[in-house]
This record gives structure tokens, sequence and C-alpha cells, in this order.
């Protein structure tokens, strides 16, 4: 199968790229730096700067992953329309794609599973979350629900979509763990704030399966919760990275420090979601690191 990826050379979207490959699929890439990508990804890869540079290549499938990162700068009025823009930019090329290829073609690709995120239902204090839950509104609610109504105009062009609601996704190499690890290894590490709230997971690997899964299963659509099914406060995602580590975890960082040195980023790290991926579950899908201490074992022995 020929599949386009939008963000591919990222965190998520390598290791797909390297699955995909060795899976025997073609793989194409949006990317904006087309250079650097190529470095990065393996040999084969057909890199382009926009997704309509694919119309003589049609793809069969479509996977979603643009976006600036969320937690790289505070955020100012300009930064969040970045984060918005990009997110949106990314998502109305791919269906101008399909409205294309449907056009010349007569058929647009069969399906898109495009990136969301947790942040869709704020904060949620008590509670598991499921795909039904309701979210609070708050600007990482508006941002992931502008992206996914985005994403949804590519139905109207016969092209089945699912979403999928990332939690943190671990692994060696990049994603949160390595914001985490350089003081966690000096012994500097700590929860923040009160440390109750929920931090929702994944492992990449597991991502990256649930990704093909929701591409080869043609009876799944709609919105999917992305997260492994046992996510843990950060008190006891700290304990346990700081365990592995070896190290203490004695250093709690207040709350008020991170207001004042986030601003309103600080949600992120003070608020979560105790969220689990129910209809991923009831779809058939099995985790191979369903609890932080799999996680961890595999990613730092």
């Amino acid at each position: 199968m020929r599949i386009l990826i939008s963000g591919g050379s990222g965190f998520v979207g390598e290791a797909l790229c390297r699955r995909l490959i060795a899976g025997g699929h073609r793989v194409q890439v949006v990317s904006r730096h087309p250079e650097q990508a190529r470095i990065r990804l393996p040999e084969g890869v057909d890199v382009r700067h926009s997704a309509l540079d694919f119309v003589d290549r049609p793809p069969q499938a479509l996977v979603n992953l643009a976006g600036e990162p969320i937690a790289g700068k505070r955020w100012s009025e300009a930064q969040k329309a970045r984060l918005l823009e990009s997110r949106l930019e990314a998502t109305r090329d791919l269906v101008r794609l399909c409205e294309q290829l449907e056009a010349t073609q007569g058929h647009a690709p069969a399906v898109m599973v495009s990136a969301s995120a947790m942040g869709y239902y704020g904060a949620q204090l008590e509670g598991p979350v499921t795909e039904q839950t309701s979210p609070h509104d708050e600007f990482a609610h508006r941002l992931c629900r502008r992206w996914e109504e985005a994403a949804q105009d590519v139905t109207a062009h016969g092209t089945r979509l699912a979403i999928l609601r990332l939690g943190l996704v671990l692994d060696a190499g990049g994603g949160v763990l390595q914001r985490m690890l350089p003081p966690f290894k000096l012994g500097l590490g700590g929860r923040f704030g009160d440390g109750r709230q929920f931090m929702p997971w994944v492992h990449r690997q597991d991502l990256v399966s649930a990704i093909l899964w929701l591409l080869e299963r043609d009876d799944l659509d709609g919105p999917f919760n992305g997260s492994a099914p046992h996510p843990v406060s950060n008190a006891v995602f700290t304990r346990l990275l700081a365990r592995h580590l070896h190290r203490p975890a004695l250093l709690p960082v207040p709350a008020k420090a991170l207001e004042l040195g986030f601003g309103e980023m600080s949600r992120l790290l003070l608020t979560g979601a105790d969220m689990r991926p129910a209809r991923l579950e009831a779809s058939g899908f099995a985790f191979r690191f369903p609890t932080l201490e799999d996680a961890l074992t595999d990613i730092l022995g």
C-alpha cells in the first residue's frame, strides 16, 4: 500500500516510516524541510514539500501527524495562533489532496488516520475518561477540536476518518522522556505540583501499532484514545522513572513556580485526564506495553 504521512519525520512519524518500510509498504512523507527529512528517514521514502506534490503518485492511505510542538514555547497569543495554524494548514492540504484525487482519479485515498491529543478533554479531575467523556472548555480543547473538525472534511470525499487522541509518547531518543531524563539522571527530579494529575502515556511502538490497526480495519472510524490502558498520576510516573534510573525523586516543583515559568502552558503539567483507550480495546487491539513498568523496562532497561 502507498501511504502518505504528513509530519513523517517527527518522533512518531519516523518510527511509523520504519515499520511501514519493513512491512513492504511504499511510504511518502510531507516535510517542511525535505533535505533534512531524507537524512533521518529510511532509504526509499519519497519526501516532498507539500501533500499536493503527490498528485502524480496518489496515496491509498493518509496519516496526519503534523503540527508545531505544543510545549515548545510559552503560549503567547501569537504562539497559540501558530499552534493552531500549523495543524490546520497541514490538515487542509490533505483535504485538498483528497479533493483533487477524487476529481482526477475518480476516488480519494481510502482512509486517513489523523492525530489529535489528550488535550481534547481539557482538565478532567475525576473518573476515567473515554471517548464519550464531555470535554472541559479551555485552549487545549479548542485547539484539538478545531484540528479534528478540519480533518472531518475528508469524509466528504469518501475517505474513512479515524482520529487518534494521543497521550504522552514514550521511547528513547525523543518525546517527553528526552526532556525529563537529564534532571532525573542528576537526582533533581520530582513531581509537578501535588502530583495528583493523571499523565496518560503510550509507548511509541504501541502507538505505531495502533495507527496501523486503524489503517487496516475498514470498520473503525471516529475518535480513539491513543494511550495505554493504565495511566498513572504524575507522582507515580516520577517515582517509577526515578526508580528505573536508580535516583531519588525528592525535589517537587511547586505549582506556583511552573505557573510563573510557563504561564498558561503550565496547565499541560499541572492538569490531566485519566484517559483510557476504550474504543481501541473494544476493537480487539492489544497493547504490547500496557503498564508504565513494562514501558520503562523496555526503554531504560
